[in-house]
């Protein structure tokens, strides 16, 4: 009898409890973001929330396309996404992005005027800058005896099973593309096939196509050879002085990655506030910091240790970059894409 009594107490204790909790639930507004994986500092979300008094809902995706296919095919709205160049061109064209209310983003006079009225967004109506950086080659200098200033040297057979390429089908066959002396942009039918041959050759040569667990793998001397973005070139030798980066001589992509407001954002006024926030120098640095990548807020960067300015991996000089070409959106073949890249990783 005690024990039923004890029982229908706690019970009761329970309901009480829960009727108290539902009563009480986060009634605060909810801001929807989506960025690439490990891409931010988690005390900047934190940060946000306290001072806005808001939830953020914090997703992520792995490549443009991921992120592109889960915004085309609805069912989840996002305030906020992180989508680079080529891909924010084609989200425009498509009537997906919100024009973005610049008299709500004060921080905008923070951003060097060379990241800012680019091709694929030209007067920056749909997107803010986030980071930049480039593609380019890190290696092992304990691993690797040979010069490393080419893309040749991920088709040497003397490190097959040590060579780790980028799982992105936009990156890869760029690669392959400026190897040949083409364009990143080519739309050659003829090109493109001879870059999808060169990956097909390379293939039995690669240790795996990879993500973000690119940088445990390099840290950890598992691969001798990477492709890489060069913030996460940044981060890998800040934990490994091994490491060593490289732009090959052929040329490279220069990227961009903004924020951008989806078509079916729900709280677009959060949104700004939050795209604003990112730009505040403080924040900037945080997060520049935090993940390795390059900074296009000037302010942030007078604020950023000597070390990390001065680094050639993450703000190279003009004179680095200048065989650089940005994407272009492929969207006139984009199915001769896919099917190129279907059959390059269908090789065994």
């Amino acid at each position: 009898m005690k024990r039923a009594l004890k029982g229908l107490v706690i019970m009761s204790l329970a309901l009480i409890i829960g009727i108290i909790s539902t009563g009480c639930g986060d009634k605060r507004p909810i801001l929807n973001v989506y960025n690439w994986g490990d891409y931010i500092d988690p005390s900047v979300i934190k940060d946000f929330e306290e001072e806005f008094n808001v939830k953020v809902n914090y997703n992520t995706f792995a490549t443009n396309e991921d992120m592109y296919v889960s915004l085309k095919k609805g069912g989840t709205s996002y305030d906020v996404a992180f989508p680079s160049d080529y891909m924010i061109e084609r989200m425009i064209d498509e009537d997906m992005l919100e024009k973005i209310n610049k008299d709500n983003i004060s921080n905008l006079n923070n951003i060097e005027d060379r990241f800012l009225n680019l091709d694929f967004d030209p007067n920056n109506d749909y997107s803010i800058p986030y980071m930049w950086g480039t593609v380019g080659i890190i290696y092992n200098k304990t691993m690797v005896d040979d010069v490393v200033d080419s893309w040749d040297i991920l088709w040497n057979e003397k490190y097959s099973g040590q060579i780790l390429m980028l799982d992105s089908q936009r990156d890869s066959i760029a690669i392959a593309l400026k190897r040949l002396n083409y364009s990143i942009n080519s739309r050659d039918e003829k090109e493109l096939e001879k870059a999808k041959e060169e990956l097909i050759k390379q293939k039995p040569l690669v240790y795996a196509y990879v993500g973000d667990e690119v940088k445990d793998l390099m840290v950890g001397e598992e691969a001798a050879i990477a492709v890489v973005w060069s913030g996460d070139a940044v981060a890998m030798i800040r934990n490994n002085n091994n490491l060593e980066y490289a732009i090959p001589k052929e040329g490279t992509n220069l990227w961009f990655d903004n924020m951008v407001i989806p078509k079916n954002a729900k709280n677009k006024e959060m949104a700004e506030k939050f795209i604003n926030f990112m730009q505040r120098p403080e924040i900037a640095v945080k997060n520049t910091d935090y993940i390795g990548y390059s900074t296009p807020n000037f302010k942030a960067k007078d604020l950023l240790p000597k070390d990390i300015v001065n680094s050639k991996v993450a703000y190279p000089t003009n004179e680095e970059i200048a065989n650089t070409e940005i994407f272009n959106d492929p969207k006139d073949i984009i199915k001769l894409y896919d099917d190129i890249w279907l059959e390059i990783k269908a090789q065994r």
